[in-house]
C-alpha cells in the first residue's frame, strides 16, 4: 500500500501543478495527507482536500473535482470527488498482482523501509541482576528491548545489543555474607540461581527481623554486608573470587531463557565494568561547575527543567546509578558511536532517564539527544505483584515450562513421536507468552492469564502460527509454486493482498513509535484475512487454472509475510503444529 500511496501522490501533484501551477504542492505534502477512509464503501484510499484549500486558493470540492479529472493508474477502479473528498478505490486484481510481485521480488526484505544502512543503533536491554532469577517482571524488557532490535536490523541498522548486567552493589555484601554464614558451594552448583535467591531473601528477612527486634532499628547483618561490599570494592580476592562465581552461576542460568527466546547479545558487560570510568565523568560535571553540595551529596541541580535533582555521589562519594549510567553512555559512544542509543526499562524508571539525559546536554555531549528511553508497563499474574527480596516471584523458566508441557500435552493428541512434540510445545508454549505480552501497547499493564495466553482460538500467539502451519499446508498440497495471473479476484482475495500490502507502513510506524505491538496486532490483521479467504476460497482444488495459480500466489505470499513478522517480534513460524 505504501508503493501505491507513493505513486498516487506522485498523479496528484502532477495533476495539482497542471490544474493549479508550478511547485504549490509536492508529493511529499501529499502522502502526508493520504488516509483511509472508516467506510470502504467510499474508496480505499482518500484524500480530504480542505488543508490545501489555502494553497491552492479553490474551495475543497473545487479541488477534488479538478483532481479526479486527471488521475489515471491501472491500480484504480475508480477515482471520483465526493464533497471535497478525493476517493480512490483499488482494482483489486491489478493490485494484487502488482503487491505479490513485491513480496516474491523482495523475499525476507519485503517491508524493510532500509533507512538504516550505514547506522549503528545499541540497545540497552533485559539486564537481570544478577544473583537474582528471572522472573516474569523481566518479560518486558527482554521480549520488547530484542524485537526492536529485531526491527531496527529489518531495516538495515548496524544494532548492538547489550545486557548491562546489575553485577555490583551493596546486594553483593548481603550474599556474601549470606554465604559465608549458611552456603555450600555444592548445593548452589546443583541448585544454581534458585540457591542464591534463597541465601538473599534469608538475609533479607534476618535483617529486617534484627531490625524490628532493635529502638534503632540497627542490624548487624547489615553492617557486616557493608563491610565485605566495601571490601570487594577495594579488591579482596576472596570477595572477588565469590563475585565472580556468582556472575557465573547467574548467567549459565539466564542462557537457558534467552536461548528459549533465541536471543543473543554481543556485549555482557554489566555495572561492574563501569567503576574505573566514572571518576572522569565525576571530574568534568566539577570542573564544569555543575555540581553542587546539598547535605554532603554531590548533585546536578535541575530545578529549572522541573525536575528533581540528580544526585551524583553519595555523602560517603560513593557512587549511584546516574553516575554509571553517564560513564556507560560516554563509553558506548567512542566504542560503537552510535546513531541512536535506546534503553528498555519499567515506566517507573523515566524520570531517573529524564534527569541524566539531561545531565549529558548539560556536559556539552552533542549525541544527548540520540539516547532514547522505551518505557513499558509493570506485569503481574492474578494482580500479585512481585518482590525478590520476600521470595515472592514467579519465575520465568517456569512459566515457559509449565505453557510447554501444555503445549505437548495438545501436540502429542497427533504426533507419537516425542521429539516432535518437544520442539512444538517449546516454539508454541514460548511463543505464546511472547505474543500476549507483545500483543498490548507496552505501556499498559498487564495482568498474565496463561489461559487466555495459551489459547488456539482469538487473538493469541498459538492462532498466528497455526495460521502459518496453514500456509505451509496449503502450499505442500497445492504442489505448485503459483504466480499472480489476470484472473479475476474476489473481495476476500482483494482484501488479502491489500492486508499483505500495508505491512510496510507497520513497520515503519513499530520502529518510529519503538512499539512492536503494532507488528502484533498486524500479525492478527494478516491471520484473519487469510482465514477468510482459507474458508471461503478453494485454493489447492480450485478447478480454475489461473485463478488457482493466483490462489497459492497469494497463499505463499501471505507466507512470507508472517513469517517475518512472527520473526520481528521473537517468535518462532513452525511449519506444522
Amino acid at each position: 500500500m505504501l508503493t501505491l500511496k507513493k505513486k498516487t501522490a506522485e498523479y496528484i501533484a502532477s495533476v495539482a501543478a497542471k490544474a493549479f501551477g508550478e511547485g504549490l504542492l509536492s508529493a511529499e505534502d501529499v502522502i502526508s495527507m493520504l488516509e483511509y477512509p472508516p467506510d470502504k464503501t467510499m474508496g480505499d484510499i482518500a484524500l480530504p482536500c480542505f488543508r490545501l484549500s489555502k494553497i491552492l486558493r479553490r474551495s475543497p470540492v473545487q479541488i477534488a473535482e479538478a483532481l479526479a479529472g486527471g488521475i489515471e493508474c491501472e491500480e484504480f477502479s475508480s477515482v471520483s470527488a465526493v464533497n471535497g473528498y478525493l476517493n480512490l478505490k483499488i482494482d483489486g486484481t491489478a493490485f494484487a498482482k502488482r503487491v505479490v510481485s513485491d513480496v516474491f521480488r523482495d523475499g525476507d526484505t519485503y517491508g524493510s523501509p532500509k533507512n538504516g544502512e550505514g547506522k549503528t543503533v545499541v540497545l540497552d536491554y533485559s539486564s537481570p541482576n544478577v544473583a537474582k532469577p528471572f522472573h516474569i517482571g523481566h518479560l518486558g524488557t527482554t521480549v520488547i528491548g530484542h524485537s526492536l532490535k529485531l526491527l531496527h536490523e529489518f531495516a538495515g541498522y548496524k544494532c548492538v545489543g547489550i545486557n548491562y548486567l546489575g553485577d555490583w552493589g551493596t546486594q553483593f555484601g548481603k550474599l556474601i555474607v549470606a554465604y559465608k554464614m549458611w552456603g555450600d558451594k555444592t548445593v548452589i552448583e546443583q541448585g544454581g540461581v534458585d540457591e542464591l535467591v534463597k541465601l538473599y531473601v534469608r538475609i533479607n528477612n534476618e535483617i529486617k527481623a534484627e531490625e524490628d527486634g532493635d529502638e534503632d532499628k540497627k542490624s548487624s547483618l547489615a553492617d557486616a554486608s557493608r563491610a565485605e561490599f566495601k571490601k570487594l570494592e577495594e579488591g579482596n580476592e576472596e570477595n572477588l573470587a565469590l563475585w565472580r562465581w556468582f556472575v557465573d552461576v547467574s548467567l549459565e542460568e539466564y542462557q537457558k531463557t534467552y536461548k528459549l527466546l533465541g536471543i543473543e547479545f554481543d556485549s555482557y558487560k554489566g555495572e561492574s565494568f563501569y567503576t574505573d570510568k566514572m571518576p572522569a565523568e565525576v571530574e568534568k560535571l566539577r570542573n564544569m561547575g555543575l555540581l553542587e553540595i546539598d547535605d554532603g551529596a554531590s548533585i546536578v541541580n535541575l530545578e529549572k527543567w522541573n525536575m528533581p535533582v540528580c544526585l551524583i555521589l553519595k555523602r560517603d562519594g560513593s557512587t549511584l546509578y546516574p553516575t554509571r549510567d553517564i560513564a556507560a553512555a560516554v563509553y558506548r559512544k567512542g566504542e560503537y558511536n552510535f546513531d541512536k542509543a535506546i534503553y528498555v526499562t519499567s515506566a517507573a524508571q523515566s524520570l531517573h532517564f529524564a534527569q541524566w539525559f539531561k545531565v549529558v546536554e548539560l556536559m556539552g555531549y552533542d549525541w544527548y539527544d540520540r539516547l532514547v528511553h522505551v518505557p513499558y508497563g509493570t506485569v503481574s499474574i492474578n494482580g500479585a505483584k512481585l518482590a525478590t527480596r520476600t521470595g515472592n516471584v514467579i519465575l520465568l523458566k517456569d512459566l515457559f515450562a509449565e505453557a510447554i508441557a501444555r503445549v505437548k500435552e495438545i501436540a502429542r493428541e497427533k504426533n507419537p513421536d516425542e521429539a516432535k512434540c518437544q520442539e512444538i510445545g517449546e516454539k508454541v508454549g514460548v511463543g505464546a507468552i511472547v505474543f500476549y505480552y507483545l500483543s498490548n501497547n507496552r505501556m499498559r499493564d498487564i495482568n498474565f492469564m496463561m489461559e487466555d495466553a495459551l489459547s488456539f482460538d482469538g487473538n493469541t500467539g498459538p492462532y498466528a502460527q497455526y495460521t502459518y502451519a496453514r500456509t505451509c499446508s496449503v502450499l505442500e498440497k497445492a504442489g505448485i509454486v503459483g504466480e499472480m495471473t489476470d484472473a479475476p479476484l474476489c473481495e476476500l482475495e482483494s482484501e488479502l493482498a491489500k492486508t499483505i500490502s500495508v505491512f510496510p507502513e507497520r513497520i515503519n510506524q513499530a520502529i518510529a513509535d519503538y512499539e512492536p505491538s503494532v507488528v502484533t496486532r498486524y500479525i492478527l490483521d494478516l491471520c484473519a484475512a487469510f482465514n477468510r479467504f482459507y474458508h471461503e476460497c478453494s485454493i489447492a482444488n480450485c478447478d480454475d487454472e489461473q485463478l488457482r495459480s493466483s490462489r497459492v500466489a497469494l497463499t505463499r505470499a501471505t507466507n512470507q509475510v508472517l513469517r517475518t513478522a512472527l520473526h520481528l517480534i521473537c517468535m518462532q513460524s513452525p511449519e506444522k503444529i
